[in-house]
């Protein structure tokens, strides 16, 4: 069951991650403005947010196993066709429901580790970060060679071939016993996570994290690359930044049940964050290598954090899976269109100066929620 979360955790970003460090040749190839380009992260995370409630449908209505299984299927088939038709509204399209796949999968992952895995979950919560964390390594590293070797449409299709390999482990394992609960009965039981202030707070802290990922992953290239890198140097400086946060997304969750204060993990991750971005706005050319990998430490605490909130406050797997619904619905909406918004910015200014601002402002804002969660009332 851990393997299988954790290729299944694999297919949750290399569809979006490869597209950052193709936004040049896919821009230029097809006539696209920065922003319309920005639209090909921006929709899947926005669908992420917009279709995450559908969760708690798929996983009543066909199970666990069932929705997982055909819901990677949708991944791969998406991905993979872009490869065949490399045109502005394919991308569009299979963007769409590329987004609408990862929306659902997410929190069933986050159910199942809730009930297989109860006084275990920092620990498989890391699993499942490191494998999304992985997923995105290796689409933002091995997507320019791809490019190098053949052209931006195999480049970005060829992620289609993980669901393949995941689909196969899925199917092969033995799942839990799935409780089948009564509406009825889950409505008498259940507070609505939306009538709680502090899965609001939730909601709003993973919107800034996601932000930021989503923003780093789609603009930090391009910003190296406005430095004076080229893209395959970029795509290096990426691929740092990337390995950096897998490698945080397994070994700090490890550590919580040994310091279990997730305040102070949040402060230090976050200054971490403001460290890099820092680096970015006033360093050379040089010391883009060295912000990457302060803002990985950041982004690799900061996602299994964002995972945990809801389930340190959730004792079922039913309650898990809507708790983590909402606050993935509602953060990735929040965060959707900052990719598109900094592209547009871009497209004004010609510069990153503004892009950067918003950055640190993302990391003020967690470090706000962060604090309002850790007072307990």
């Amino acid at each position: 069951m851990v393997i299988a979360i954790l290729f299944v955790a694999l297919n949750l970003r290399p569809a979006i991650s490869s597209i950052g460090p193709m936004l040049d040749p896919i821009r230029i190839d097809l006539n696209l403005s920065s922003s319309e380009v920005s639209l090909l992260t921006a929709i899947p995370v926005f669908c992420m947010g917009l279709f995450a409630p559908l969760a708690i449908v798929f996983g009543r209505k066909f199970g666990l196993r069932r929705s997982i299984a055909f819901l990677l299927g949708v991944i791969g088939v998406f991905t993979l066709g872009r490869g065949f038709l490399p045109n502005y509204p394919v991308l569009l399209i299979s963007a769409f429901f590329i987004g609408v796949a990862i929306a659902v999968i997410s929190p069933l992952l986050s159910a199942i580790i809730k009930h297989s895995f109860p006084t275990r979950t920092p620990a498989l919560i890391g699993v499942y970060s490191f494998g999304m964390g992985l997923g995105a390594t290796l689409a933002a590293g091995l997507t320019g060679v791809f490019y190098i070797i053949a052209d931006w449409p195999a480049a970005i299709a060829s992620w289609s071939l993980l669901s393949v390999v995941a689909i196969s482990i899925w199917l092969r394992v033995e799942q839990p016993t799935e409780e089948k609960v009564e509406e009825v009965d889950f409505e008498i039981r259940r507070v609505s996570p939306l009538k709680n202030k502090r899965a609001w707070y939730m909601l709003l802290f993973f919107g800034a994290q996601s932000a930021l990922f989503f923003s780093m992953l789609t603009w930090l290239a391009p910003i190296a690359i406005d430095k004076g890198m080229t893209v395959l140097t970029a795509g290096g400086v990426l691929t740092l930044m990337t390995a950096v946060q897998i490698v945080g997304n397994i070994s700090i969750p490890l550590f919580f049940n040994k310091f279990p204060n997730r305040f102070i993990w949040t402060v230090i991750v976050l200054s971490s964050g403001s460290i890099g971005v820092l680096i970015l706005m006033f360093g050379s050319l040089n010391m883009v290598w060295i912000a990457a990998a302060f803002i990985g430490v950041a982004l690799g605490g900061l996602f299994p954090i964002a995972l945990l909130m809801p389930l340190d406050e959730t004792t079922t797997a039913d309650d898990a899976n809507s708790w983590t619904a909402m606050t993935q619905s509602g953060g990735y909406m929040i965060s959707a269109f900052m990719p598109l918004v900094i592209g547009v910015i871009y497209d004004q200014t010609e510069n990153h100066d503004i892009t950067l601002l918003l950055f640190l402002s993302f990391i003020g804002l967690m470090l706000i929620f962060a604090f309002l969660l850790h007072k307990k009332n």
